[in-house]
C-alpha cells in the first residue's frame, strides 16, 4: 500500500472512496446557535462577469429591494494638515506647527465624499422597503450610475440587513482557462495527490532545485501561497496535510494572528501548528471540547474574532475548563480572524491549481501569464534563467523595492520557473501573437501584443483585424515600393506631368 492510499478511506454503505471534503465548520458559526446571527455571505465570480454577477442578484430579489453598499470617505491626516495648512497660508496668518495639528485634528474624520462598496449588496427583506433602515443616494451623486447606494456607510446596518460580497476574482477566470486548455474539469482534480503536497515545502516535484528557482517552495503562481509572506510561514511550519494548510491560510489573513502571536507559540515550542488559534471556529471547537458552554464558547469567538478580547466572564469560563494561560493570551492579542469556510475554499482552489502546475505546466503557465500577467514584459524578460536570476537576486537586494519592482519581481519568479522547467517564450510575431492571449505553440508560449510595454489592447485589436486581410508588406517591399515611386516621379517630372505640385504631394501619390 502506498503512502498515499494509507489515508483512503471508503463508504460503509456503497464501498466507494470518500472524497476527503470535511473540514470540521459547525453551522452556528454562520448563524448563531439561536439563528440570532446575520450571516455574512461572500460569493467570488470571475472579474469578467462581476458586473453581470451584480445585475442578476437585483433580478432575483427585485430591483426595489438590492442596493450597492454605500461607503463614506473621509479626511485623513495629511489630507486635512494640508487644508489647514493652505488656509492659513492663503489669508497670511501665522501659524506654528502645534496649532495647525491641533486644527487638522478637529478635521480628521470629516465625510469628504461618497462611495461604493467593491462588491457589497445589501438585499432588504421583501415586507420592508429601504427608507425604512437608510436614505439612498448615487455614489458621489453621478446620476450616470447603474447603481443605487446606502446613503449611509453599511458598518453601521451590519447587524441588521444582509449583504452579499460578490467579488471579483482572477482565480474562476484562471480555472476556466485551465479547462479549456487542458479539457479536465476542475471538480475532477483530486485534493489528496502527494505531488502537490509536496510543493508547499520542496519544489523537487517540479523537477527543478532551489537554487535554480531560488525559492525553497514550489508555489510560485500558487493563490494564497505565492507570496514571500506565506512562503516564509511554509519554511517555518513544514505543512503536510490539508489542516495545516487550512491554519496557514487563516494565519495569513488574520490581524495579529501570526506576528507576535502564533509565529513566537511555535518558535517557543509552546505550541505546535495544529494547536495555535488559526481560524475563528478554531476557538469555538476547543472550547466546546474543554467542556465550555457552546453559547458561551461562541459568544467567546465573536468577540475574539472582532478584535474586542476576553470578557471577564469570558475569562472566567475559560480558566474554570482549564483553558492554558497561552491560549487566552493569544485571544487577547487578536484584531482580526479569518473564518474556516473562506480558508476551506480558498485552499481548495490552490491545491487545484497546484495540480494544474504540477502536472500540465504549459498549459498553467499560459493561464498564468494571460490572466496574473501583470508585471511581465515581452520585450526584457525573454531571458535565460542565469540572467533571470541575476536579475531577480538584484530586485531581492533592494533596502525599499517600490510596488513596480515588487510586480516585476513577481513575473521574474514565474519566468525563471516556467524557463527553468524547460518552456520557453516566443517572441511577439505579426501573424501568430493574439492580442491579450498567451497561446501554447510547439511546447513553449509565443507572447501576446499586450505584453509589450506601452501597446495595449485598444492598440493591439486593429492588428489582428488588418491582418485578417492579408500580408503586410516587409521592410524590404517598402523598399522596393519607394524606389519604383522615386522612379516614376522622376520621368513625370520629364513630361512635365508635376508641375505646380509641392514635393511632397509628388511623394504622396506613392
Amino acid at each position: 500500500m502506498s503512502e498515499e492510499e494509507q489515508f483512503d478511506l471508503f463508504c460503509t454503505q456503497c464501498g466507494q472512496k470518500l472524497t476527503k471534503d470535511g473540514f470540521d465548520i459547525p453551522f452556528e458559526v454562520f448563524l448563531g446557535f439561536e439563528g440570532d446571527k446575520v450571516p455574512d455571505i461572500d460569493l467570488n465570480f470571475s472579474g469578467e462577469y462581476q458586473n453581470k454577477a451584480h445585475h442578476y442578484v437585483e433580478e432575483l430579489f427585485g430591483r426595489d429591494h438590492v442596493f450597492r453598499a454605500g461607503t463614506i470617505s473621509a479626511l485623513a491626516d495629511k489630507t486635512a494638515y494640508g487644508f489647514v495648512s493652505k488656509y492659513m497660508e492663503e489669508r497670511n496668518i501665522q501659524c506654528g506647527n502645534t496649532e495647525k495639528d491641533r486644527l487638522a485634528q478637529g478635521c480628521v474624520g470629516v465625510k469628504r465624499t461618497t462611495g461604493q462598496h467593491p462588491g457589497g449588496m445589501v438585499v432588504v427583506p421583501m415586507e420592508y422597503e429601504i427608507c425604512q433602515f437608510t436614505a439612498v443616494q448615487h455614489p458621489a451623486d453621478d446620476l450616470e450610475s447603474d447603481f443605487t447606494t446606502t446613503h449611509y456607510d453599511f458598518n453601521s446596518m451590519h447587524d441588521i440587513l444582509v449583504k452579499l460580497d460578490c467579488l471579483g476574482h482572477d482565480d474562476p477566470t484562471m480555472m476556466h482557462m485551465l479547462e479549456e486548455l487542458t479539457g479536465i474539469n476542475f471538480k475532477d482534480v483530486p485534493l489528496d495527490d502527494w505531488g502537490v503536497r509536496s510543493l508547499f515545502h520542496s519544489p523537487e516535484a517540479l523537477g527543478v532545485t532551489e537554487e535554480d528557482i531560488l525559492c525553497n517552495t514550489g508555489t510560485y503562481g500558487v493563490p494564497e501561497f505565492g507570496t514571500g509572506f506565506v512562503r516564509g510561514m511554509l519554511q517555518e511550519t513544514q505543512p503536510s496535510t490539508m489542516e495545516e494548510l487550512l491554519r496557514i491560510s487563516g494565519l495569513s489573513h488574520g490581524t495579529d494572528v501570526w506576528l507576535g502571536n502564533a509565529q513566537d507559540l511555535i518558535r517557543a515550542g509552546t505550541a505546535t501548528l495544529s494547536e495555535c488559534v488559526c481560524c475563528r471556529d478554531d476557538i469555538m471547537n476547543y472550547l466546546i471540547s474543554k467542556g465550555v458552554a457552546p453559547k458561551m464558547a461562541f459568544t467567546t469567538m465573536e468577540s475574539v474574532r472582532k478584535g474586542k478580547g476576553l470578557k471577564p466572564e469570558m475569562e472566567k469560563a475559560m480558566v474554570e475548563a482549564d483553558v492554558p494561560e497561552w491560549f487566552m493570551d493569544s485571544c487577547r492579542k487578536i484584531q482580526y480572524m479569518f473564518p474556516k469556510g473562506h480558508a476551506v475554499a480558498y485552499v481548495t482552489m490552490s491545491l487545484r491549481v497546484a495540480w494544474y502546475k504540477l502536472h500540465y505546466p504549459l498549459a498553467y503557465y499560459c493561464a498564468y501569464f494571460t490572466v496574473r500577467g501583470d508585471g511581465f514584459n515581452a520585450s526584457t524578460m525573454l531571458m535565460e534563467p542565469d540572467v533571470c536570476r541575476s536579475r531577480l537576486r538584484e530586485i531581492r537586494a533592494l533596502e525599499k523595492p517600490t510596488a513596480r519592482d515588487k510586480e516585476t519581481a513577481t513575473a521574474l519568479e514565474m519566468v525563471l520557473e516556467m524557463t527553468s522547467r524547460g518552456i520557453r517564450f516566443l517572441r511577439v510575431d505579426l501573424y501568430r501573437s493574439e492580442a491579450t492571449r498567451f497561446v501554447m505553440e510547439n511546447g513553449h508560449l509565443r507572447c501576446p501584443f499586450t505584453s509589450l510595454a506601452g501597446l495595449g489592447e485598444s492598440a493591439a485589436m486593429p492588428i489582428l483585424e488588418a491582418r485578417k486581410k492579408g500580408p503586410f508588406l516587409s521592410v524590404e517591399d517598402l523598399r522596393e515600393r519607394a524606389h519604383v515611386g522615386q522612379a516614376v516621379i522622376e520621368l513625370l517630372r520629364e513630361h512635365g506631368a508635376l508641375e505646380g505640385l509641392s514635393e511632397t504631394s509628388q511623394m504622396s501619390m506613392f
